[in-house]
C-alpha cells in the first residue's frame, strides 16, 4: 500500500468511525449489552480457530527472533480468551453510565446546573504485542458508546484480524454499525502517522506499548494523547511486617508473570527486617531462576542463599523495566527512604507497601505519586479486570484526562447541562 493509498484508507476509516460514533452515542444500553454478550459467546465458540490464527503470529515472532517475554505477550491461550469473554460479560452486567447527570444544583438565578456523562466520540488505539487488547478496547468502546479505530502491532496481525472479525459480527448481531470498531488492516507504519493526525475524525489517541512508540505518538500527534508508559513497579517490605505474607506477595508480584507492566521490577526492604526477609525471598527467587541485582548491603545477605543468581545493581537498574526474571533489590532505612526512592525512580505506575504499621501504610498511600498505590497486595492486581472495570484500555500514567486502569469512565467526557424555566440573566 503506497503512501497515497494509506492516506486515503485511514481517511475512510476515520469518516466511517465518525459516522458510526453518532449511532453508538444514542444506542440503548440493552443493545450495547447484547453486542457484548454476543462477543463473549463468539469468543468461546471460536477458541480453536483463534489459536490457529494465533499460532501463525507466534511462529513468525519466533522465526524473527523476538524475545520470549514478547512472544509470551502474543499468546491467545484458552485462559486468555476466557478472561476476555468474562470481561465482556462483566461489562454487560455493569450499569450504563452514559447520560447520567452528576451534581445537579439550583443556582440563585433559578437555573439548575449539572454535568452529563457522554462518550468521547472516536478514539484511536495504537498498541503492540497483546492481541487480547483488541477485545478489551472493542468491548469498552461498545459499552461507552464510542467508536474506535484499532491499530495493533504487525507481530499480531493474524490474531487481531480474526478477533476484529468476531467483534464486527457481534455488532451486526445486535443491530449496531460494524464500523463502530475498525481494525487497521495494513501493517504499514504510515497508517499510524495518518491516524494520529486526523483531529477532524479522532478525538483522542491511546498508545499502549514500548517507550519508543509512546514517545513518538506523544511528539507527533495532532490530537490529545492518553499515555500508557512503562511499568517500573516496586514492592516495599516495611519494618514492621508479616514476613510470611511479605514473601508470598513479593513472590507473586515478580513471578506470577514476567511480561506485564504491573509486575514488580524493584524490591525495597527496610533494614530492620532485611536479615529475616531477604534469605527467604532469595531462596524463592533462586528456585525460580530470578536474577537479583542488589545493592552491596543486600548482596552481602543474599550471597548466602544457595543457587542465587546475583549481580551488583547499577544506577540504571533502579529505573529499569525488565519484563523478565530479573529484579533490583535495595535495602533502605525505612518508609521515608522507600517513598523517596520510588518517587525518584519509578514510572509512577503501581507501587506497594507490605506492612503491619497503619501510619506507614497511610503515609505510603498519600505520598507515593503513582497511578495505583497498594497496601499488603501484589502489584499484579493493577488491572482493569481485577479492579472490577470489566476491562481496561490501558493503564495511564498521565494525570489528565485519566489515571490508572482506563475503563468506562476514562472513555467518557462531561458536558454541562442547564435546566431552566424561562430564566434570563440580569
Amino acid at each position: 500500500m503506497n503512501a497515497l493509498n494509506v492516506a486515503e484508507y485511514t481517511h475512510t476509516l476515520g469518516l466511517q468511525a465518525k459516522t458510526a460514533s453518532a449511532q453508538m452515542a444514542k444506542a440503548p444500553a440493552a443493545i450495547k449489552n447484547k453486542a457484548l454478550k454476543a462477543l463473549a459467546r463468539l469468543l468461546r465458540e471460536n477458541v480453536d480457530a483463534l489459536q490457529v490464527d494465533n499460532a501463525r503470529d507466534l511462529d513468525r515472532a519466533r522465526t524473527a527472533g523476538l524475545a520470549e517475554p514478547m512472544v509470551d505477550r502474543l499468546k491467545l491461550s484458552p485462559k486468555v480468551l476466557e478472561t476476555c469473554a468474562e470481561g465482556c460479560e462483566q461489562l454487560a452486567a455493569m450499569p450504563d453510565i452514559i447520560g447520567e447527570i452528576l451534581g445537579m444544583k439550583q443556582q440563585p438565578s433559578g437555573i439548575r446546573v449539572g454535568q452529563m456523562r457522554v462518550p468521547i466520540g472516536v478514539f484511536g488505539m495504537i498498541y503492540e504485542s497483546r492481541p487480547n487488547v483488541t477485545i478489551e478496547a472493542a468491548s469498552l468502546s461498545i459499552k461507552s458508546g464510542n467508536a474506535c479505530i484499532l491499530r495493533g502491532g504487525s507481530e499480531a496481525i493474524d490474531s487481531n484480524k480474526a478477533l476484529a472479525k468476531l467483534v464486527q459480527q457481534a455488532l451486526a448481531e445486535a443491530g449496531l454499525p460494524q464500523d463502530a470498531v475498525q481494525l487497521v488492516q495494513t501493517t504499514d507504519r504510515e497508517a499510524v502517522g495518518q491516524l494520529i493526525a486526523m483531529p477532524q475524525f479522532v478525538d483522542v489517541i491511546i498508545p499502549r506499548g514500548g517507550k519508543g512508540l509512546i514517545e513518538r505518538i506523544s511528539r507527533d500527534a495532532k490530537v490529545p494523547v492518553i499515555k500508557h508508559l512503562d511499568g517500573n513497579c516496586h514492592t516495599y517490605v516495611d519494618d514492621p511486617c508479616d514476613i510470611a505474607m511479605a514473601v508470598k506477595v513479593a513472590d507473586n508480584a515478580k513471578t506470577n508473570k514476567y511480561s506485564p507492566c504491573n509486575a514488580s521490577e524493584g524490591l525495597l526492604v527496610a533494614r530492620g527486617v532485611a536479615a529475616d526477609f531477604l534469605p527467604k525471598i532469595g531462596a524463592v527467587y533462586a528456585a525460580k531462576g530470578v536474577e537479583m541485582r542488589g545493592c552491596p548491603e543486600s548482596l552481602a545477605i543474599l550471597k548466602k542463599v544457595a543457587g542465587a543468581q546475583l549481580a551488583q545493581a547499577t544506577e540504571q537498574d533502579w529505573s529499569e523495566e525488565y519484563l523478565a526474571p530479573i529484579i533490583s533489590v535495595k535495602i533502605v532505612a525505612g518508609v521515608d527512604e522507600a517513598i523517596a526512592h520510588i518517587n525518584h525512580y519509578s514510572s509512577h505506575h503501581t507501587d506497594a507497601i507490605l506492612t503491619t504499621n497503619h501510619v506507614h501504610a497511610q503515609r505510603f498511600l498519600r505520598e507515593v505519586d503513582s497511578a495505583s498505590v497498594m497496601v499488603n497486595a501484589s502489584t499484579r492486581f493493577a488491572d482493569g479486570f481485577e479492579y472490577g472495570l470489566g476491562a481496561e484500555i490501558g493503564i495511564s500514567t498521565d494525570k489528565f484526562h485519566a489515571r490508572g486502569p482506563v475503563g468506562l469512565e476514562g472513555l467518557t467526557s462531561l458536558k454541562y447541562v442547564v435546566l431552566g424555566d424561562g430564566e434570563v440573566r440580569a
